[in-house]
Order: structure tokens, then C-alpha cells, then sequence
């Protein structure tokens, strides 16, 4: 056998062994990621839950969904931990990089006030001078006579 029969074989094994190193890596980081975990710390499930750890066993680990409403799921289902900062703002919404909080009205004041100014806005629209768009100009018309008798443009009279 010539080497060159022997080379595909040759790159896929070493692909192979690439692509089993690199999901063993994965699978080492994410196994050290979860072995890391405390109870009161935040995490997010695979399936895209988050929730706080109230207490972790061999296997599984004790998650707190909501307050007072706790779940049991195996450890291999928790995604990733995250960092107190990034969980208060994705559960809480709180949010500390901005430092100004969002003012939300208790009433439906905004939603009038925006109502008036587009109220506004439409009175001085309905003043303005109306385009009649429905007159045709001489060009059209005079093409739309020739094309009347049947003959295309560039055609001449043959007679």
C-alpha cells in the first residue's frame, strides 16, 4: 500500500483525536465549574432556569426557583454558576453599571401625554396643503394616446 492510500485514514484518526480532546477538555471544565458551586450562589440550568443553590450532594444539587419553592436536579444539569453581580441582574433586574434607576409612572399619565402630541402632530398635518396624486402628467398622457391606436413605441406607419 502507497502512503498516499493511507493518508485520509491517517488525517481522519488525528481529527478524531483532536475533536475527543477538545470535548474532554469541555467536559473537565464544566465538571470543575460544578464542583466549585456553594450554596447561596446563582446559577442557570441547561434547560435556561436560574436559581440560587441552597444546598449540594454527590449528585444532585438543591435549588431554590422561586422563594420558598425548591427543585432537586442532578448536578450535570446546571449550565453555568454565575458571578452575584450577573444573576441580581438577570433575575432582579438590578442594574449597577448604569447607577440610574428607570422611573416607571404609577399612572397612565405617559401614555396620554404621548396620545396629546401625536393628536398635535396630526392637526398640523391635516392643514398642510393635500398633492393631487391623481393627475397624470402630459408625458403619460401622450403615451398612453399613442399606445391607443396599437402601435408599440418605435413603430412607424407602414402605409
Amino acid at each position: 500500500m502507497s502512503i498516499v492510500t493511507l493518508l485520509p485514514f491517517i488525517v481522519l484518526i488525528g481529527a478524531m483525536f483532536l475533536m475527543t480532546r477538545s470535548a474532554k477538555k469541555k467536559q473537565q471544565a464544566a465538571a470543575q465549574m460544578r464542583n466549585e458551586m456553594q450554596p447561596g450562589t446563582g446559577v442557570r440550568t441547561i434547560g435556561g432556569m436560574y436559581a440560587t443553590v441552597k444546598e449540594i450532594g454527590d449528585e444532585t444539587v438543591l435549588l431554590e426557583v422561586a422563594p420558598g419553592v425548591h427543585a432537586v436536579y442532578a448536578k450535570n444539569a446546571i449550565g453555568a454558576v454565575l458571578e452575584d453581580s450577573e444573576y441580581n441582574r438577570i433575575v432582579h433586574g438590578d442594574d449597577e453599571a448604569s447607577g440610574t434607576d428607570t422611573v416607571v409612572p404609577d399612572d397612565a399619565s405617559s401614555l396620554t401625554e404621548a396620545a396629546e402630541a401625536k393628536d398635535k402632530d396630526a392637526e398640523t398635518v391635516e392643514d398642510a396643503p393635500k398633492a393631487d396624486l391623481t393627475k397624470k402628467s402630459d408625458a403619460a398622457e401622450a403615451a398612453a394616446e399613442g399606445q391607443q391606436d396599437g402601435k408599440a413605441d418605435g413603430e412607424a406607419d407602414a402605409k
